[in-house]
């Protein structure tokens, strides 16, 4: 297949890719839509760190929108003189596979840890005050495996955080997506950085 064709491809799903990573970062910040934790501070480290953001967003869409339009300007070209942007596509695209490693890692921490909440520290030998912390990870911080087994594994533990509502399952699923589309960009941001290194040595029209 010609390398343009596949930039044209492989572009357009970078964008998409790119852009759902910094939505679900950013509904991160707003646990349940409220504004007011991230005001008070009561936001989880992993989510203000924005892993989706600089890492599967921008550095992303950085490589996305070169990709995109260098394989669109290819179309219907001959001799279009492509291979110092294909050269400069495989350059973004190893900017956009580092970018989604940070952020594949930095969600799989924020799953793993689970949310910042308001708790009942009764619950793991506390005392009765209701504080903010991590619960999942603090009750089980000398036995990781049983943390994955009763937080990740057992939703009617989820039930302990008070605040803000419903946070275990806010944090699970847009931590999860975070994985899924981080992971979803490393495997065609290495396509592409095959495909830009390919395109210097062909050119993107071949056959044209």
């Amino acid at each position: 297949m010609c390398v343009g064709k596949c930039s044209r491809i492989v572009g357009p799903c970078l964008l998409v890719l790119g852009t759902v990573s910094m939505a679900a970062n950013i509904l991160l910040l707003f646990p349940g839509g409220a504004s007011k934790y991230l005001v008070e501070g009561h936001i989880s480290k992993n989510a203000k760190a924005m892993p989706g953001i600089w890492g599967g967003g921008i550095a992303v869409l950085l490589a996305a929108t070169h990709i995109t339009a260098v394989g669109w300007r290819c179309a219907g070209c001959s001799g279009c003189g492509t291979r110092p942007n294909a050269f400069i596509s495989a350059v973004l695209s190893k900017l956009a596979l580092m970018g989604a490693v940070a952020c594949f890692v930095l969600s799989g921490v924020g799953l793993t840890d689970g949310p910042l909440c308001l708790y009942n520290a009764s619950q793991h030998g506390g005392g009765h005050s209701r504080l903010w912390g991590y619960p999942f990870r603090d009750a089980s911080s000398q036995q990781p495996e049983a943390r994955a087994e009763n937080y990740l594994h057992d939703p009617h533990t989820w039930s302990i955080c008070l605040e803000p509502t419903g946070i275990v399952t806010w944090n699970v699923v847009l931590f999860s997506l975070l994985l899924l589309v981080s992971a979803a960009e490393m495997v065609l941001s290495s396509l592409q950085i095959l495909n830009g290194c390919l395109g210097c040595l062909c050119g993107f029209c071949e056959g044209k």
